[in-house]
């Protein structure tokens, strides 16, 4: 392929660069546009067709994520706030941010697009992703904006976008339309530049989830680890309105995560939560993640609860005082949420794995609780979200009313042993399902997300990225050799395709 001498270049605007090559192609032209906007390359054929390798990059599933100054920029975040001020219906729009070092000037500029666009910006400063949710539900707003990249390293960050009536956007549901806005750009200047307010809901966050707890909390000894992230600013207004006797680790804001990942599930990074449990002789430890929207829990020993666990308790609480209710479970959670809410003549509705699956089956079903083994458990009483200081509220609540230690209230729910979310490179993950499915012809199959395999012994979920090559595997089973029986058949299975 050569390239004449045609290729010109322009500048449009401050942000976007068009560069026109006219190349020979099979002794014939083509002509590509190459717009470099700061992060994002986009390349528009002469057909008509566009090619966005960069903000397919950024926008993920759930929300739009990437390396700060590489793929996600303050001029492509105003661009994206432009493209979500058009796409929401009138009205205020809330804007939140974690404590990355980077998340003050990322909020700055999608309060600016916000303005330019002519909206009305309600800035809630520093907050844990769950308070953003409850903005847009508790003050009836348009719509609103976490900047976040959640659990991910400090490199790293991100916008978690939710829509009016407290729905979050995502790539089956809002994103994939915004980033079309996005690549079309040229947006419609408003009549008249929009403005920005400031409120602290801190007070209001914290006295609704205290509506959880169903008593009043007795001072239990609670150590906390919000691992240098957002979990650790509720926590203050908690320890004033309640009797709680907080030992705090890790509680100073540091978006560079000194101390350990922010992500609780990862292996070691609840090990000083459980040494100061067992040192202290606390009742209980909570373990935060990043942007404060997922807890995990140890008991008075020192023992990890597995998420599975506490969802049965919070399931098992839940339906003895609304029988007969729906409980949305991901296909990845354990047997025993289902045998505790059918005991209680509820129902349980499978989801898929994943933020946007479980909110809009629960609206679906009106159900009243819903939990995934990532530590997501959400509320149809906070507007069908999930929220960590809710469940960490509720689980003290039933301490306080039971006066039972933890390790107590979750024994029963003890029943199985698994092995979770193992990740496994696979070089053709639809090929080892097909062979799975063959391997395991006699099982009960599901296919609902990627492959269920039922045995009478065990089960296992086998789900495939939706970004990487590999897939995600979770087998749970009613004792060790079982599960370590079935790990290592499926574990051989997967090999020849890896």
């Amino acid at each position: 392929m050569g390239f004449p001498a045609c290729a010109k270049s322009h500048l449009q605007g401050t942000t976007l660069y068009l560069l026109s090559i006219c190349a020979v192609v099979n002794s014939g032209y083509a002509e590509y546009l190459f717009f470099r906007h700061k992060s994002a390359i986009i390349i528009s054929m002469s057909d008509g067709s566009k090619q966005n390798s960069a903000l397919d990059i950024i926008f993920k599933a759930y929300d739009i994520r990437g390396v700060v100054g590489d793929e996600l920029t303050p001029e492509l975040v105003h661009d994206i706030a432009q493209a979500f001020a058009e796409q929401m219906p009138d009205g205020t729009i809330a804007v939140g941010r974690d404590m990355r070092t980077d998340s003050e000037a990322l909020a700055s500029a999608f309060i600016e697009g916000l303005i330019a666009q002519g909206r009305e910006v309600l800035d809630i400063g520093m907050i844990t992703t769950d308070m953003s949710y409850f903005a847009v539900g508790h003050y009836d707003l348009a719509g609103g904006a976490m900047i976040t990249a959640s659990h991910n390293p400090g490199k790293y960050n991100g916008i978690k976008l939710t829509g009016a009536g407290v729905v979050q956007l995502s790539a089956d549901d809002g994103l994939k339309i915004l980033k079309d806005r996005v690549l079309k750009g040229g947006f419609k200047p408003a009549k008249e530049l929009g403005k920005k307010l400031e409120k602290n809901i801190l007070t209001d966050w914290v006295e609704h989830t205290l509506r959880f707890a169903g008593t009043e909390l007795k001072p239990l000894k609670v150590g906390v680890d919000a691992g240098n992230g957002m979990g650790s600013v509720p926590i203050p207004k908690l320890q004033e309105l309640t009797g709680l006797e907080v030992s705090g680790l890790y509680m100073e804001l540091d978006g560079t995560f000194p101390n350990h990942p922010a992500n609780p599930v990862l292996e070691g990074a609840m090990d000083d939560l459980k040494t100061l449990v067992a040192r202290n002789e606390l009742d209980c430890g909570i373990a935060f993640d990043g942007d404060g929207d997922r807890c995990f829990f140890v008991d008075e020993k020192g023992e990890t609860v597995e998420a599975s666990v506490l969802a049965a308790l919070l399931a098992g609480t839940l339906l003895s005082e609304n029988p007969k209710s729906t409980v949305v479970q991901s296909v990845v959670v354990g047997d025993i949420v289902r045998e505790v809410v059918e005991a209680l003549g509820g129902e349980v509705v499978q989801s898929r794995v994943g933020h946007s699956y479980m909110q809009a089956m629960m609206r679906e079903h009106n159900a009243i609780f819903g939990c995934e083994t990532s530590g997501h458990f959400y509320f149809r009483d906070n507007f069908f979200c999930d929220s960590a200081l809710i469940t960490a509220v509720m689980v003290l609540g039933i301490m306080s009313e039971t006066e039972k230690p933890l390790s107590e209230l979750v024994r029963t729910y003890r029943k199985y042993q698994s092995i979770s979310e193992e990740n496994i490179d696979v070089a053709d993950t639809t090929k080892l399902l097909i062979a799975l499915e063959k391997q395991y012809h006699k099982a009960t199959l599901d296919r609902l997300d990627g492959l269920t395999i039922r045995t009478d012994d065990w089960h296992a979920s086998i789900r495939p990225s939706n970004t990487e090559p590999l897939v995600r595997l979770n087998i749970e089973a009613k004792n060790k050799t079982t599960l370590k029986t079935a790990h290592i058949e499926l574990k051989k299975v997967i090999a020849d395709y890896s």
